[in-house]
């Protein structure tokens, strides 16, 4: 476990990087789910480096339960994001419309730009090892 936290962080970028991509393709949908797992994994990497696992999809309750203060603006990104987790993929997520329907580039450009705004905080905490 002790280096896994790497594989999860790698592969928070990687999907960052895919969120990027879809917001590109138009696909803001798929681009605003990216965005959320990539946060999610981030955070992942930072209990996996701390020694602790964690589970679940929240980004809010991964940050809380991380053994260090979390800067406000982090908990409002995982708030955002964590609206993403669902209803961009499921089409029961709204009550009527396909997920594609309902995101749009304000969308995923927020998502992306929240879930760099946590890959920072965890960059940084990080860093502190």
């Amino acid at each position: 476990m002790a280096q896994q936290w790497q594989d999860w962080w790698n592969q928070a970028r990687h999907d960052l990087k895919h969120a990027e991509g879809a917001r590109r393709d138009g696909r803001h949908d798929w681009a605003c789910f990216a965005a959320h797992q990539s946060a999610e994994k981030a955070v992942k990497a930072l209990h996996l480096a701390h020694g602790q696992e964690a589970w679940g999809h929240a980004i809010v309750s991964l940050l809380a339960d991380l053994p260090m203060p979390v800067p406000d603006a982090q908990v409002e990104a995982g708030i955002t994001l964590d609206g993403f987790y669902i209803p961009a993929r499921y089409p029961n997520g709204h009550e009527e419309g396909a997920p594609f329907e309902h995101y749009g580039p304000i969308h995923s450009e927020l998502g992306i730009r929240l879930a760099g705004h946590i890959h920072d905080f965890v960059r940084q905490a990080l860093a502190e090892f």
